[in-house]
């Protein structure tokens, strides 16, 4: 005997958009396990490098004064978040426009054992942040002699 079953090809993305109203009715924020963590308005780009002794995050963050970013370190994961407010007028006899671009940002990455957490150093210049995460020093084994007893 053939049972057969009804079949709703939209209820994949009903649940879909009913997950996004939530969110946003949270006011951006999403919850994960016992902490609530803010969503992005946008991503900023990120580049990340690995050379001889560091990793190099390298973040484009135009218009967002270096001060102003937050960066912490907990559990091995790097966290830097902050927030984008730009403005621009343009006056004619014919028109008049503004443009605002804004929105917070905020990422996570997870470090390696090797990196030296007590060592992260940030600079931003020209738009881009740059993140420098030293890596511990290996250390050598230690040899041991064993020592002959009568």
């Amino acid at each position: 005997m053939t049972t057969l079953r009804h079949y709703e090809p939209w209820t994949l993305l009903d649940q879909f958009r009913r997950d996004i109203e939530q969110m946003f009715a949270r006011g951006g924020t999403t919850t994960d396990g016992d902490s609530t963590v803010a969503t992005s308005a946008w991503i900023p780009a990120v580049d990340i490098k690995e050379e001889g002794n560091h990793f190099i995050i390298e973040a484009d963050i135009p218009g967002v004064d270096p001060k102003e970013i937050e960066i912490s370190m907990a559990n091995g994961v790097l966290s830097f978040k902050g927030e984008r407010k730009l403005e621009s007028r343009e006056h004619n006899n014919d028109y008049h426009r503004v443009e605002r671009l804004h929105g917070t940002f905020y990422r996570r990455f997870s470090l390696p054992d090797t990196a030296d957490a007590d060592k992260i150093a940030a600079s931003g210049k020209n738009g881009v942040l740059q993140i420098k995460i030293p890596k511990k020093e290996v250390v050598q084994p230690r040899k041991i002699t064993v020592q002959v007893t009568d």
